[in-house]
C-alpha cells in the first residue's frame, strides 16, 4: 500500500477529476441537458437563495413555494454538504460560489467548532445557530473533510488545509476505535453503521485526489477493507447497515436491514478507487450492482428506499438520493467498459429529469416518490443537492464532453 499511496500523492488532482476514457461514439445529450439544469437552475438558486443573509448558514430545507422553512433544526452535515458543492462546482467554473462557501465556513467555526470547549464539530444548531445537539457524530465528519479537502483545493487556502489536517487528527484520535472502526460518536451510541465508513472512504480519496494528502490514501484503504471484512454478509453477499457494539449484524424479523441505494454507491467508490491507486477491476462492483438493480422498480428503474436480506421489501418508498447514486455507479461501470453501462446511465438520467428534478421551482426538486407515484414529502432538503450535484459532475467527466 505504501507504493499505492505515493501513486496516488503524485498524480495530478486535475487530471484525475477531468480523465474519463472515451467510450462512446460522443457525449451524451442526457448528461448535458443534466449539467445545463445544475448550472442554470439548482447552482442558481441553492447559491443564492439557500443562504440565510438574516441569520448565517445555509437553510436546511425549503417549502414548494420556493420560501424557507426557518423553524427546523439545521444540521451541520448539510452545511458541509453546501460548501463542498461551492467548493467543487466553483472548481469546474459552473458557479462563483467561494466567497459563499466561506461565509459558511466561517459560520460553521462561530458556531459549531468546540463551543463547550471540547474538540469537534457539534451535530445541530438551532435556526438561530445555538447548539441544539452536541454530539460529535462521524458522518458529519466524513463530510467536513470533504468540504475542506475541495475547498483547500479550489483555494489554495493554507488556512483551510490547517483545519483539514485538525479534523483528519480529530477523527483519527477521538472517533476511531483500537480496530480502526468509527465510533459513532461521541457520546457514544448504537447501533453502528456501515454508512460513515462509506463516506469517511469517499473523504479520504477526496484528501487525496484533491490535495494529495499523505495520509489519506492508508486511511483510504482501511475503509476500502471493511467492506469485505465486515460490511458484506458472506451467506447473501448484501451489504449491511446496522450492528451490535461488536459488529455483528442487526437482525429483525429473521432478516438484516438492506439499502439498494448504498450498495450502488459502493460501486462508484470501488471503481473511483480502483482508478485513483491503479488497481483491478474488482468483480464486486459488478455483483453489487446486480444486487441493488434487484430493488430497482420496473416503470423507471429507480431503486426503492430499503429491503432486507431476504429481498423482502421493507420500504417501497423512493428517495431522489439512491437514483443519484444508481446514476454514478452505471457511469462507473461505463468507464470499465461495462456493456451499455452508458444506455443505463442515460435512461436513468432521462428519467430523474423527467421526475425528481421537474419541480417545485426552478432548482428545486422532488425528493421522494410513494409506491404508487405520488410525491412522497413536502418540503425540499438541502442535503439533496450533494447527491444530485455529484452525480451531474460525474455525468459530464464521463459522458457530458
Amino acid at each position: 500500500m505504501a507504493q499505492e499511496a505515493q501513486a496516488a500523492v503524485s498524480n495530478s488532482p486535475q487530471s484525475l477529476h477531468t480523465s474519463a476514457r472515451r467510450l462512446r461514439g460522443g457525449p451524451s445529450p442526457s448528461a448535458r441537458q443534466l449539467v445545463k439544469w445544475m448550472k442554470t437552475s439548482a447552482l442558481p438558486f441553492w447559491s443564492t437563495k439557500g443562504w440565510d443573509a438574516k441569520r448565517g448558514g445555509f437553510h436546511e430545507r425549503f417549502f414548494f413555494d420556493g420560501t424557507p422553512d426557518d423553524l427546523v433544526e439545521r444540521r451541520t452535515l448539510v452545511q458541509w454538504r453546501q460548501i463542498y458543492t461551492l467548493a467543487h462546482a466553483s472548481e469546474l467554473g459552473w458557479c462563483d460560489g467561494l466567497r459563499l462557501a466561506f461565509r459558511g465556513l466561517e459560520h460553521l467555526l462561530e458556531k459549531a467548532w468546540a463551543p463547550d470547549g471540547k474538540p469537534g464539530f457539534v451535530h445541530i444548531l438551532a435556526p438561530d445557530g445555538s447548539v441544539a445537539n452536541a454530539k460529535r457524530d462521524s458522518y458529519d465528519h466524513a463530510f467536513a473533510i470533504l468540504a475542506l479537502s475541495w475547498l483547500a483545493r479550489t483555494t489554495g487556502d493554507a488556512q483551510v488545509r490547517a483545519l483539514l489536517d485538525l479534523v483528519l487528527d480529530f477523527c483519527e484520535q477521538k472517533l476511531t476505535d483500537a480496530n480502526g472502526y468509527l465510533i459513532e460518536s461521541l457520546p457514544e451510541q448504537l447501533p453502528r453503521r456501515q454508512n460513515p465508513h462509506m463516506h469517511m472512504l469517499e473523504a479520504m480519496m477526496a484528501a487525496v485526489e484533491t490535495v494529495s494528502h499523505p495520509e489519506a490514501a492508508l486511511r483510504a484503504q482501511r475503509y476500502r477493507k471493511l467492506l469485505e471484512k465486515t460490511f458484506l454478509d458472506r451467506s447473501t453477499g448484501m451489504l449491511l447497515e446496522f450492528y451490535d457494539n461488536n459488529w455483528r449484524p442487526i437482525v429483525e424479523d429473521e432478516a438484516s436491514v438492506v439499502e439498494p441505494g448504498h450498495m450502488a454507491e459502493w460501486v462508484w467508490l470501488m471503481r473511483k478507487y480502483e482508478r485513483l491507486f491503479g488497481q483491478k477491476t474488482s468483480p464486486l462492483g459488478t455483483h453489487l450492482l446486480g444486487a441493488a438493480l434487484r430493488a430497482a422498480e420496473p416503470q423507471y428503474g429507480f431503486l426503492i428506499d430499503e429491503i432486507d436480506s431476504r429481498q423482502q421489501v421493507r420500504k417501497s418508498s423512493r428517495r431522489l438520493w439512491p437514483q443519484t447514486e444508481l446514476i454514478k455507479a452505471w457511469l462507473a461501470q461505463c468507464e470499465t467498459g461495462a456493456d451499455r453501462a452508458d444506455q443505463a446511465a442515460d435512461m436513468l438520467i432521462d428519467n430523474l429529469m423527467a421526475t425528481y428534478l421537474s419541480g417545485p421551482f426552478p432548482g428545486g426538486y422532488y425528493d421522494c416518490y410513494t409506491v404508487s407515484g405520488g410525491i412522497g414529502i413536502d418540503t425540499v432538503p438541502a442535503s439533496t443537492l450533494y447527491h444530485i450535484f455529484l452525480a451531474t459532475a460525474e455525468a459530464d467527466r464521463v459522458m457530458g464532453r
